[in-house]
């Protein structure tokens, strides 16, 4: 009977659904546990959607990417080509990668275009304060939404980073299958678990711009708000993260065990953190300051 600890260390001899079955569980762990490359882009990406269908296309598009790059990855696996991975950290790297798409991504929430650089917009709103641009309506303070390329792109990047989950596809199921033909497939399945849950936790961060009753423009506005200081700020950290590594690569090694045996749940250090900092403070500030400028501009008719 198989338990949780068969599919954290599988075995070897497995046969062919077997190795797609745990990929796919992996997956889900992998979707549903706070982790830095997925939680922190998907909740912005269905922010800025503002609505529960815009946010399950979120979640789907973006693991559209990530599912790519785990075929590739697995593919690597089975040729023993990933042995570089093993053999260096490119941990700092795929920070600095994702986070200069968050930075990117953000600012074109901000200004509609792309690497807007004013730090003072994300201190003082979506466009610079004065008496004027207090008073410019809702709808056309508007930015389009933004394209789904950058959402899949992101993806792609994202799932360069490698972890526990990573590891256990790429150096212990992909090199069971019996070709190479077969490889792609553990990643394929791996990346359908956590597009699974993506999908669910892209509806529900969208789901909760609709707490408070406001307009549907307003909703509109605050998502932006939100998701465009996500994405900029916590792009920044990204970067600054990857920095620190590289200048002190122990960095990454730094963790608090919580006794957990789930990986993204087993330990609180980089990643952790970087999750926490990016939804948890400033998503939740952001919404609270999103929240708070709509009443203000509805004083102010």
């Amino acid at each position: 009977m198989l338990d949780l600890n068969s599919f954290l260390n599988p075995t070897e001899g497995l046969s062919v659904v077997q190795i797609l079955g745990i990929s796919f569980v992996l997956g889900v762990l992998h979707g549903i546990t706070p982790d830095e490359h997925t939680w922190p882009i998907t909740f912005s990406y269905s922010i800025g959607s503002y609505s529960s269908r815009g946010g399950m296309k979120a979640g789907f598009i973006f693991s559209l990417g990530f599912t790519s790059q785990r075929a590739i990855l697995t593919t690597l696996g089975f040729t023993g080509m990933a042995v570089f991975f093993k053999i260096y950290n490119l941990n700092w790297l795929i920070y600095i990668m994702v986070g200069f798409a968050m930075f990117v991504a953000g600012s074109y929430f901000l200004k509609g275009k792309f690497l807007h650089l004013p730090i003072d917009v994300f201190l003082k709103g979506t466009h610079h304060h004065s008496t004027t641009a207090e008073r410019i309506p809702l709808h056309e303070a508007e930015i389009k939404p933004i394209p789904v390329k950058m959402a899949l792109i992101h993806g792609f990047i994202a799932g360069w980073g490698i972890g526990a989950y990573a590891t256990i596809i790429t150096f212990i199921l992909a090199p069971q299958l019996p070709s190479i033909f077969y490889a792609p497939l553990a990643g394929i399945f791996f990346g359908i678990g956590t597009m699974c849950m993506q999908v669910i936790l892209g509806t529900i961060f969208a789901s909760i711009m609709r707490i408070k009753k406001i307009t549907e423009t307003q909703l509109r506005y605050l998502g932006k708000f939100v998701a465009s200081r996500t994405l900029y700020v916590g792009g920044l950290a990204f970067i600054i993260v990857g920095a620190l590594i590289v200048i002190a690569p122990n960095i990454d090694k730094i963790g608090i065990s919580t006794g957990n045996l789930i990986p993204n749940l087993d330990s609180i250090g980089v990643e952790f953190v970087l999750v926490v900092g990016t939804v948890g403070i400033i998503g939740i500030i952001s919404m609270i300051r999103g929240y708070r400028e709509i009443r203000h501009m509805d004083n102010l008719k």
